[in-house]
């Protein structure tokens, strides 16, 4: 059986990159699939590729963050799954990240999840059912480079959000874990590294030229990660945030 046979699944930040590859992952394994995004032609595309449902909503607003699942509950009724792959990546040093910067990074890579989480989980509590989340963090969450301080901490408040919810959860039988993803290779990402780091077309292949692996994380990859850890088949597992990366923190050479 498919792994997400009749689940219903809400991916926030699902219109591209790692959360589009969920989406078409969640289809696959046999979900009813709510994605939402703030550009329409591209989820409007996405959804009409894969059979799901496009909402469009800037998660930035607590307001719409929450109404992504209340669009879902209109469509289907319940929501059983819900993946928080949403992300903003823009840099910005201690020394030069201004106070708009860091509220942009609060609110896309922090308070929407916090408030969709607050709004799904609300709902698998009322109906006495469990349910799971997923969301995609980044290995930033361990620190992060210098040009990231804004996005390394609120990727880091949402691993500590992954553990709190779960714990706070746990007997209601939600189970909620996180991925602390690392260099993968999406749309986005080439975009980031020809506007912040004047890479060129061959940017990809040095960049996996220098990995261990010999390539960057694979969007395919993750998502069938992820579809895991929101399926049955993962078990007990919850509040683990989990180093998706082939960085071995602290390991030393």
């Amino acid at each position: 059986m498919a792994l997400l046979q009749d689940k219903v699944v809400l991916v926030n930040g699902g219109s591209q990159g790692v959360g589009a590859g969920i989406v078409r992952a969640a289809v696959r394994e046999g979900a009813a699939v709510v994605l939402t995004g703030r550009r329409a032609g591209v989820g409007e595309k996405l959804a009409a590729d894969t059979g799901a449902l496009f909402v469009r909503a800037d998660l930035a607003d607590p307001a719409q963050a929450r109404d992504s699942v209340v669009r879902t509950l209109e469509a289907h009724g319940r929501i059983d799954c819900l993946v928080n792959a949403a992300g903003l990546t823009s840099r910005g040093s201690l020394l030069d990240t201004t106070p708009d910067m860091f509220d942009q990074h609060v609110a896309i890579n922090l308070r929407a999840p916090f408030f969709s989480m607050q709004a799904a989980v609300a709902d698998m509590k009322a109906r006495k059912a469990p349910g799971t989340i997923v969301n995609i963090i980044s290995n930033c969450a361990h620190g992060g480079p210098p040009y990231l301080a804004a996005y390394s901490a609120a990727k880091a408040g949402l691993a500590g959000l992954t553990r709190n919810a779960a714990h706070a959860h746990r007997w209601d039988r939600i189970r909620i874990n996180g991925l602390n993803i690392g260099w993968t290779d999406t749309e986005g990402e080439d975009a980031v590294q020809r506007a912040f780091h004047d890479a060129g077309d061959d940017w990809r292949e040095k960049a996996a030229a220098a990995q261990p692996m010999g390539k960057l994380g694979q969007v395919d990859e993750i998502a069938d990660f992820v579809v895991l850890l929101l399926s049955d088949r993962s078990g007990v597992v919850t509040g683990s945030v989990i180093d998706w990366d082939q960085i071995v923190f602290g390991g030393m050479d």
